[in-house]
């Protein structure tokens, strides 16, 4: 097996820049939510009621289903349990 150097899995299997790049923030954005129902230890039932959604949708979240989440989806659903968003965009080196 051979080190192809990849920054990141994104890098390795996403066909373009951009689509690395949201796939890492919708990682970034569904792993920060999963961290935020586990540390409230919320029941998927619990989670589903404050996210507005269905347990099946919670259950797709904390398997790590990231292609049934578009970026909209988790910076709504991480508003609605009272998380905000920032971004940080830093200079072209």
């Amino acid at each position: 097996m051979s080190d192809d150097g990849f920054a990141s899995v994104w890098d390795a299997i996403e066909d373009t820049p951009a689509d690395v790049q949201t796939m890492k923030m919708r990682s970034a954005l569904m792993m920060a939510l999963q961290r935020h129902i586990q540390a409230k230890e919320w029941t998927n039932a619990e989670a589903a009621l404050r996210l507005g959604v269905t347990e099946s949708r919670v259950e797709n979240l904390l398997r790590g289903k990231i292609n049934t989440f578009s970026l909209d989806d988790l910076i709504a659903l991480l508003a609605a349990v009272g998380l905000r968003v920032e971004i940080h965009i830093p200079d072209a080196a």
